[in-house]
C-alpha cells in the first residue's frame, strides 16, 4: 500500500519496527509462528551477526527501533551459547510490513428479533435470505507482520524463520515499546531448538 507523504511512510514503518501489536479481540498478544530447515545441521553455527542495514531500517533515519531488536535478539542469541562475530556462521535480519484490514462482524439485534422491530412476531414471518434481525458492523484496521530470519552467511540461504502478527497500536510510549520488543522476541525464541556448537 502507498501512503501520501515519506513522512507518513516512515511512521508507520516505525510502527512495525516497534511491534505495537494487538492480536485481533481481546486477545494481549501477537501470533507467533516459527520454522526452520530440518536439512541443516544447526551444531556446526556459534557465531553471528546483525544485517546491515537490517529490512526495518533506512540509512536516512534513526536505527533506534533497529538498536532495540538487536539488544532483544542478542540476548536470546547469547543466552544459548552463540558468540557476536566480524565473521559469523549466521546473519540475523529483521522485517517488516503493514496491511490495511477490514473486519465484519454480524449479530443478532434483540430488537429485531422475530421480525422488523418485533411487530411482526406471532403474526407472520418473512422470506428467507431475509435480511433484518441482524446488525452488522464494520471496522478497518491496520495488521503488521515482523519477520525475524537467520540466515547461513556461506550459503546464503535461511534456516530459521520467526513471524509475529497482529494490530498495530501507534500509542504505546517508548518504554512500552521497547518493553514488547523483548518480550515478543522472547517468546518467539522460546521455541528456537538449538545451541551454539561448543
Amino acid at each position: 500500500m502507498q501512503f501520501s507523504s515519506p513522512v507518513k511512510n516512515f511512521s508507520r514503518w516505525v510502527a512495525i519496527a516497534a511491534i505495537s501489536m494487538t492480536v485481533a479481540s481481546c486477545a494481549s498478544r501477537p501470533t507467533i509462528e516459527t520454522d526452520y530447515d530440518h536439512t541443516i545441521d544447526f551444531s556446526q553455527y556459534k557465531t553471528y551477526a546483525f544485517f546491515n542495514p537490517m529490512g526495518i531500517e533506512n540509512p536516512n533515519y534513526s536505527s533506534i527501533y533497529g538498536s532495540i531488536f538487536r539488544d532483544a535478539i542478542s540476548k536470546e542469541m547469547e543466552s544459548r551459547g552463540y558468540v557476536k562475530s566480524d565473521n559469523p556462521d549466521l546473519l540475523i535480519n529483521v522485517s517488516g510490513r503493514l496491511q490495511e484490514k477490514t473486519q465484519v462482524t454480524t449479530t443478532s439485534d434483540p430488537y429485531m428479533a422475530g421480525g422488523y422491530y418485533g411487530y411482526r412476531r406471532g403474526i407472520y414471518g418473512t422470506w428467507g435470505g431475509y435480511g433484518y434481525g441482524t446488525t452488522t458492523h464494520v471496522s478497518n484496521y491496520t495488521e503488521g507482520t515482523v519477520n525475524v530470519d537467520i540466515v547461513d552467511r556461506v550459503r546464503k540461504r535461511m534456516v530459521w524463520e520467526g513471524v509475529a502478527v497482529g494490530r498495530v497500536n501507534e500509542k504505546r510510549t517508548g518504554e512500552e515499546t521497547r518493553s514488547r520488543i523483548h518480550s515478543v522476541i522472547q517468546e518467539m525464541f522460546a521455541v528456537y531448538p538449538f545451541r551454539a556448537r561448543k
